[in-house]
């Protein structure tokens, strides 16, 4: 089984030394994405680098243009040659893991694959972030365990999801659709932002 298409989370920018870089977790996950892809030569899938700016949510001022998560992922993959081996893309409107998945789908990067046990969608981050992400990506994307292929990153952080993915199981019970989601994810933020704050 072999991955037609690659879906690589974003997990920071930071600016240092007046530029735009990529965190070390994110860096790791564009090592990943390679990785895989030199594993499966001549096999040429496409690699979607996924990730906006995720303290938008915050109100804190964005990278330029070109600076974003998915922007700085891609010139990482192209300046290690992997565009020789593989179709690259990139998602740079997204705020979090849900909206990764959302604004992939909305700007036709999915378009035309079918997934299956053959022919997975590759999920390439870490470990500790791989649950949430298959569950939301059979929330969003409607697909099977079966039909998602892991692909964990190493190095760069290691952090505990668990809080994330109980309250993503409970905030989206019962809902599938994109508006739905955004909706519910935006409540779920600020009544955290409240619980921190006050």
């Amino acid at each position: 089984m072999v991955a037609d298409v690659l879906l690589v989370f974003g997990r920071g920018v930071r600016f240092r030394a007046g530029r735009w870089e990529l965190t070390p977790a994110s860096a790791a996950r564009v090592r990943a994405a390679a990785r895989y892809v030199h594993a499966h030569r001549p096999h040429r899938p496409r690699v979607i680098f996924s990730g906006g700016w995720p303290e938008a949510s915050t109100g804190a001022v964005p990278p330029p243009a070109g600076s974003r998560e998915g922007d700085l992922m891609l010139r990482a993959a192209r300046d290690a040659g992997l565009g020789e081996r593989a179709e690259l893309f990139a998602e740079t409107r997204s705020r979090s893991t849900l909206e990764n998945l959302l604004l992939t789908v909305e700007d036709d990067l999915l378009a035309g694959y079918a997934f299956g046990p053959a022919r997975p969608l590759g999920l390439v981050t870490h470990e500790w972030h791989l649950p949430r992400v298959r569950f939301l990506a059979r929330k969003v994307l409607g697909l099977p365990d079966r039909a998602l292929l892991d692909v964990p990153a190493t190095g760069g952080e290691v952090h505990d999801d668990r809080r994330a993915l109980l309250a993503a199981r409970v905030g989206f019970l019962g809902a599938r659709r994109g508006g739905v989601l955004l909706r519910r994810e935006r409540l779920m933020i600020g009544l955290l932002r409240r619980v921190t704050t006050g």
